[in-house]
């Protein structure tokens, strides 16, 4: 019986430590998988914030809000070539995530905005967030502080693009060269 017990505890901690190297989230319909941030310069105003969302249920979702105790504020924000100009402008209506579908944010598309840090952002730690939906409600969430090398390591292997925000200059307000709004 001892034995038993053993295993199942060795099992259990052992799923529990998958889980948190996953750095997955489930709520309700929604499956959230590895929220991380870009680590920063000190003083830097500015950092981004990226994560997968999945819809497994039969109605969409939104994401209409980001709250987080470390920034004055945080916005949703696309990136989209127009003209050959990289424009980035707030999502004010909240981000679809369609039954069935996935929506990523990562750096050169949707992202979301830390505006006005309370402190750099060091690689390694921890900044938690909350994150709003429309039907399935709030969920805290951890948003794992990387640097920006690592991330770019897992994106190649991801297969996904090479652009990254945090690479602009920072200077105007935290939105580089770029045209910000509509």
């Amino acid at each position: 019986m001892k034995t038993l017990t053993l295993a199942a505890a060795a099992t259990f901690l052992g799923l529990s430590l998958t889980a948190s190297i996953a750095h997955d989230y489930k709520h309700g319909a929604l499956e959230i998988g590895h929220p991380h941030a870009r680590a920063t310069p000190p003083n830097a105003p500015v950092s981004g914030g990226y994560l997968t969302i999945r819809n497994t249920g039969d109605a969409a979702d939104r994401l209409i809000g980001v709250k987080a105790g470390f920034a004055d504020r945080v916005e949703i924000h696309e990136m989209s070539m127009e003209n050959d100009v990289m424009k980035m402008r707030e999502v004010t209506d909240g981000l679809e995530i369609p039954a069935g579908g996935e929506v990523e944010l990562k750096p050169g598309g949707y992202h979301i905005m830390f505006i006005g840090l309370d402190s750099r952002m060091a690689e390694g730690e921890t900044r938690t967030a909350t994150l709003a939906f429309e039907k399935a409600g709030s969920i805290e969430v951890d948003f794992s502080v990387e640097n920006i090398i690592k991330m770019k390591e897992r994106m190649s292997k991801d297969g996904h693009a090479d652009m990254d925000h945090g690479d602009m200059d920072h200077g105007d307000g935290g939105h580089g060269g770029m045209k910000h709004g509509g």
